[in-house]
């Protein structure tokens, strides 16, 4: 009994330094670290199917990935921890920022300064996943149509790329980047956004309300379907199978981000998966548009003028389903049950293969 009450506390033990002190303690420095933000037991479960798959392809011998949040944000990241032990995933870390952070405190020097300074200087690159609406005043709105459920990670993670990549709003800030300027920036959705709003820009807090004047889910299903970003039958009919999202076509813009830097060709209008209602409004200085929806209305793609390594995407590349079978879905109430991997065409599984390929690369190239 003493026995096994041991190792029970030795286990909680683990799980608790697991949890949160990665960059404070001992680590090993001939590995390179790649920086997930918010770090959920669902977004490392990404991760680590992407690594599985070879569809993210790393060395694994010398790249290691570290989960960072910090102390404010809603979710539970212990249960990350316990993800991380349950499936023995010994290249993944995490790291818990602990400092006081405020909507105030967003755009300058801060007491996350030196924890951003710190994941800097010991990583590669960092990857921001999706999420909940970023409140408006951080972009120095009012709240027309946003539903901020967790302000602290917006508070964070916004500050942070502000950190890396300076913006408008603080002109005499100094970048981490002009340091390293070859450091990846990436995200998906949420992602873009906060990258956009952090350097100086703003966003559309309701696309449908917004750019189409449509103010009810009964009016957004008439919006045309290729230009629409997230799924409104749901709301209108109850049925189970109708998924969230939308699997809409973009297109690129003349930009050699999609063309030259991810070599796909320029005419392809790939399908994409996306669930937002957001979107960029005012594009930030530094930023220029690289993809557009199909009416080219909403921004789907940026990438830093200076920084040859800070771009993002408005859809969702990462998700699972997008590259197996899985269940049977469907959009609206006339379409026939399919899989998401199924709505794409070989061309568009071919964009996602190489948009990583493309993430794989700066990885590798950062790594040596």
């Amino acid at each position: 009994m003493k026995k096994l009450i041991l190792l029970v506390t030795l286990a909680c033990l683990s799980v608790s330094m697991l949890s949160q002190d990665f960059f404070r303690g001992e680590f090993r420095r001939d590995r390179k670290y790649v920086i997930l933000m918010n770090p959920t037991a669902g977004n490392i479960g990404v991760v680590t199917f992407l690594l599985d798959k070879g569809i993210l392809g790393t060395d694994p011998e010398k790249i290691e990935f570290v989960g960072i949040w910090h102390s404010s944000q809603e979710y539970d990241f212990s249960k990350s921890a316990e993800y991380i032990s349950a499936n023995g995933l010994t290249r993944f870390h995490l790291y818990e920022v602990k400092g006081p952070m405020t909507e105030e405190m967003v755009y300058k020097q801060n007491p996350c300064s030196d924890d951003f300074r710190k994941i800097f200087t010991n990583s590669i690159g960092v990857i921001f996943f999706g999420g909940q609406d970023i409140p408006p005043a951080v972009y120095g709105q009012q709240n027309w149509y946003s539903v901020s459920t967790d302000p602290g990670r917006h508070y964070f993670e916004v500050s942070f790329l502000f950190h890396l990549i300076g913006g408008t709003r603080n002109t005499t800030f100094k970048p981490l980047l002009e340091e390293n300027p070859d450091y990846m920036v990436t995200g998906f959705c949420l992602g873009l956004q906060s990258m956009n709003v952090a350097a100086g820009g703003t966003l559309w807090q309701d696309i449908p309300a917004q750019v189409y004047d449509s103010k009810s889910p009964e009016t957004h299903i008439l919006i045309d379907r290729k230009n629409l970003h997230r799924n409104y039958w749901q709301i209108n009919r109850d049925a189970k199978d109708f998924i969230g999202n939308s699997m809409h076509p973009v297109r690129f813009t003349e930009n050699g981000f999609f063309g030259k830097t991810v070599k796909v060709s320029r005419r392809w209008q790939p399908v994409v998966y996306s669930h937002h209602h957001q979107a960029i409004g005012d594009v930030a200085p530094a930023f220029t548009v690289t993809a557009l929806s199909d009416d080219g209305k909403i921004v789907e793609g940026i990438a830093h003028k200076k920084y040859p390594n800070v771009f993002s995407v408005q859809f969702h590349p990462e998700v699972s389903a997008l590259f197996e079978d899985r269940e049977l879905v469907r959009f609206a109430p006339e379409d026939t049950p399919a899989t998401l991997h199924s709505m794409l065409d070989k061309k568009s599984l071919k964009f996602h293969l190489k948009y990583w390929g493309h993430i794989s690369h700066v990885i590798a190239i950062q790594a040596k």
